[in-house]
């Protein structure tokens, strides 16, 4: 997200990054609620005002940890607009939001099955509960019919026994043949002795379990539905606490559900009822944020119809109003729209937005027909209920409940921005260019706020969604601290910099993916950090003793012309062209959200161009006042200047740093115009001629120090060579122009260098280089070794290496050997065998250039 703030921002673009938090209702309660308990009181006892008040204290003392972790990884946020989700204006924002949707037929009051946690004593989202296999048991026991003998009943199965107490009726196939004959007929429910039908529906899966099916439309989401399908009664059996209440049983009233469970069993084993107990792998649902075992319940509370605001936002991305990146996610998109289902929105929670909705006093809101007033003050509402009731006497509560954190986050886009009301930054920056954000929240933030600005402002609410990956550990498992595998960011920040820490986490991966992040990874890029810092020291060191009209003639005003590029040596014409094409690059794949990508790009011409080969090449060019070293000084400040601002998005304190102290006309790297800005639809001058003669120039210098390394050539000699050049004069006055930097690089004796277009008939004996088709290099092998010191090495490897082909050959021309081995082995000897072969025959050459 940065470093798209920060390439837009030097791009010119008006640039917005507004940051903030929501109040994060369940996950802050929680821990609230947590250090209550341990104090020996509760929320309920302090009262909801004083219980607030004490939430507010705990948000003060530590939201600030988060915002300041942010600012520490280099957030060039605007901090001066930083909001918060429970705000005035906003929480305003919020409560038009709702009234809007009840005004639209969009809101609404029911009971339905709901995702509930006994732990938090509230609903939470299908997108809040996590499922997770686990070790459980399937319990198998008799249902009797009604009437019937001991032998009369149908054997079923379930996970969770005291689901029994609430059970409505047992469901077969109609097909199943072991059970049409009890269609129509009751059971009785174990131990409560309670009837029940038998009904049959297509929904049973004949092979799963006993094929008899218990149905408990109050306790599980799928019997819910079969439950409306066939006009079953609704048996609540729980407390908020998920404790038995009394339509439970007396003998099981105010136990624990896994009490109940564990007794409940015990007397159907008692009573004959039970048959046996199995193990059993299956998913549990948990709650996300307090992790207990969710527990699926039949509650009133407040819903918005999601369809047609799924429907707009599938619009959306398919036709190219809101691109997602990468686009294998809009699989994931449609799938979870297209598949929406209505969204309980209120939460049993006192920190949030209270609902904006009011009740008659003393009557009973648990009942959904009981009439409510949705408005946006209570004044608004008690007008309505005057109105409705037509007495002015009329006393109104408030609705208890608060509002899923995810339905203010919804409108964060619009409302951060000046909705209802708009204005100047509305009109500025609403819709947005660009949301970066993980994949693991596309349901819970992502697609609401697509769904909710659409439907609140009539557009989408930004045109590009990036996808992130979640970080892990090395080896790509999700860190946690019961695995001991958690990186903490300030740690490593304080003992790698923040500039390592970034560009760990934004390169060298895919878009979309988890990002594996290891400290071997980290400590690398505080060495591309240090790397930077030692070419910026050399090119300061070279800047010293000019005076400040010299040093500002040396700033960087914009882009180098063709004009000003030809007047230049072939090095300076190679690296300033290598630099222009990295700018095209980096410029394009920023455009194109390809981070990792340009990143490495940069990585890869700063380390290896311009530290490795130019800097370098540049040390022959430096003393003595000489128009070369004016060059060479201005192209070192040139490309060094234009990397940094490359490299600023993803680093932005080292490349501050060192900028700083470069002739400079601007007061930050972070507002200096990118090296090549939008309006400029000029194309950067390039020498594609002194690209290949300096790549030339390059191979030859690698080829004559792997010859140095092959003839193991002490590195403080330096050696003697003749380059041949057939048919290109052009590349051969290039490199003999150049002939101090190939001695340079190549630890070469500059006067023992020479250059032509044949041979050097001289030269009798020597490592013979073949460079490119048109270039070759004889190194003298006087030059290079002892000629009789290096016939003894050699010699000697020889003689091992001759011992080790003959047994080789020995080995594979054994019939027990062949009969013996695998076929992998054989394999694997005869490769072996072509390999020592191959050094035999390098080292016969090397003998033979030597000589007697």
């Amino acid at each position: 997200q940065d470093i798209l703030a920060r390439f837009h921002r030097m791009r010119g673009r008006p640039t917005l990054w507004l940051p903030g938090t929501d109040h994060a209702g369940i996950a802050t309660q929680l821990l609230v609620e947590r250090e209550l308990a341990e104090e020996g009181t509760s929320r309920q006892e302090l009262g909801r005002e004083r219980f607030l008040e004490r939430v507010w204290q705990y948000k003060e003392d530590k939201a600030g940890a988060i915002v300041d972790q942010i600012r520490r990884l280099g957030a060039s946020a605007d901090w001066s607009r930083e909001r918060f989700t429970l705000e005035e204006d906003l929480s305003k924002a919020v409560t038009e939001a709702f009234v809007r949707l009840h005004e639209d037929g969009l809101m609404y009051r029911g009971t339905r099955m709901v995702n509930w946690s006994p732990n938090l004593q509230t609903a939470v989202s299908d997108l809040e509960v996590e499922f997770s296999e686990e070790q459980g048991k399937l319990y198998y026991f008799k249902y009797p019919l009604a009437g019937g003998g001991e032998e009369d009943y149908l054997p079923v199965a379930t996970t969770r026994p005291e689901t029994i107490l609430g059970d409505t009726a047992v469901c077969v196939h109609p097909e199943d043949p072991r059970y049409q004959k009890y269609i129509g007929k009751s059971v009785v429910v174990p131990i409560q002795n309670r009837e029940i039908p038998v009904i049959a529906d297509e929904y049973v899966d004949m092979e799963f379990g006993t094929g008899a099916l218990k149905i408990t439309p109050a306790h599980d989401p799928n019997d819910y539905e079969l439950g409306l399908k066939h006009s079953l009664p609704l048996i609540n059996i729980m407390e908020k606490d998920a404790t038995i209440n009394a339509q439970g049983g007396d003998g099981y009233r105010g136990l624990d559900r896994y009490e109940a469970r564990a007794k409940l069993w015990e007397d159907m084993d008692a009573a004959g009822l039970v048959l046996r107990v199995e193990p059993h792998q299956q998913r549990v649902p948990r709650s996300q944020r307090g992790g207990e075992i969710i527990e699926p319940m039949v509650s009133t509370q407040w819903f918005v119809k999601t369809q047609t605001m799924a429907d707009a936002s599938l619009d959306a991305v398919r036709s190219g109003a809101v691109q997602i990146i990468p686009d294998r996610f809009e699989r994931t998109w449609n799938y979870w729209l297209e598949n929406i289902r209505d969204w309980c929105i209120s939460r049993q929670l006192w920190w949030g937005h209270r609902i904006p909705a009011w009740y008659e006093k003393g009557s009973d809101v648990a009942d959904p027909s009981t009439a409510y007033y949705v408005a946006r003050t209570e004044a608004e509402a008690l007008v309505q209920a005057q109105e409705r009731t037509g007495r002015k006497d009329v006393e109104l509560v408030q609705d208890d409940d608060v509002l899923d954190t995810w339905f203010s986050s919804g409108l964060w886009p619009f409302a951060t921005v000046g909705w209802p009301s708009g204005g100047a930054d509305f009109d500025q920056f609403y819709p947005a260019t660009v949301l970066e954000t993980g994949y693991d929240i596309i349901f819970f933030w992502v697609a609401r706020m697509v769904m909710m600005g659409i439907q609140f402002t009539g557009k989408p609410p930004f045109e590009v969604i990036y996808m992130h990956g979640l970080v892990r550990d090395a080896q790509g498992q999700k860190m946690s601290k019961t695995k001991g595998n958690v990186i903490d960011p300030l740690d490593t920040i304080d003992k790698y910099g923040t500039d390592a820490l970034r560009y760990s986490l934004v390169t060298g991966v895919t878009p979309g993916q988890d990002i594996p992040l290891s400290m071997e990874k980290i400590e690398a890029n505080r060495n591309f950090a240090n790397k930077l810092w030692n070419a910026g020291r050399y090119l300061l060191g070279n800047l010293e003793g000019l005076d400040e009209d010299q040093l500002q003639a040396l700033a960087v005003t914009g882009p180098m012309t063709q004009e000003q590029l030809d007047t230049l040596a072939m090095p300076e014409r190679y690296i300033v062209t290598k630099c222009h094409q990295l700018v095209d690059s980096v410029t394009e794949g920023l455009e194109q959200y390809s981070m990792a990508d340009v990143g490495q790009q940069i990585y890869q011409f700063m380390w290896d161009e311009y530290a490795d080969w130019y800097i370098e090449a540049s040390k022959t060019r430096m003393g003595g006042g000489t128009e070369e070293e004016l060059q060479s000084r201005r192209v070192l400040v040139y490309v060094f200047d234009t990397c940094l601002r490359l490299l600023h998005p993803f680093m932005p304190f080292v490349t501050e740093a060192l900028w700083q102290q470069l002739p400079r006309t601007h007061d930050s790297i972070m507002i200096a115009p990118w090296p090549k800005m939008e309006e400029d639809d000029q194309a950067l001058p390039l020498d594609m001629d002194a690209v290949a003669q300096f790549t030339t120039l390059q191979a030859l210098v690698r080829g004559v120090r792997n010859a140095r390394a092959e003839y193991q050539v002490d590195p403080a000699k330096k050696i003697a060579a003749h380059v041949t050049v057939d048919g290109d004069k052009a590349l051969l006055a290039s490199l003999e122009a150049e002939k101090d930097i190939v001695a340079l690089l190549g630890r070469m004796d500059e006067a023992k260098l020479s250059f032509g277009s044949v041979p050097d008939s001289a030269i009798t004996k020597a490592a013979h280089l073949v460079i490119s088709d048109t270039v070759e290099a004889d190194l003298p092998l006087d030059a290079l070794v002892d000629p009789v010191k290096e016939r003894k090495r050699l010699t000697k490897q020889f003689t091992k290496l001759e011992k080790d082909v003959l047994g080789l050959e020995k080995r594979l021309g054994s019939s027990g050997f062949l009969s013996k081995a695998t076929p992998e082995v054989v394999e694997e000897t005869t490769k072996m065998l072509e390999e020592k072969k191959e050094q035999l025959a390098v080292l016969r050459r090397s003998l033979d250039d030597l000589g007697e």
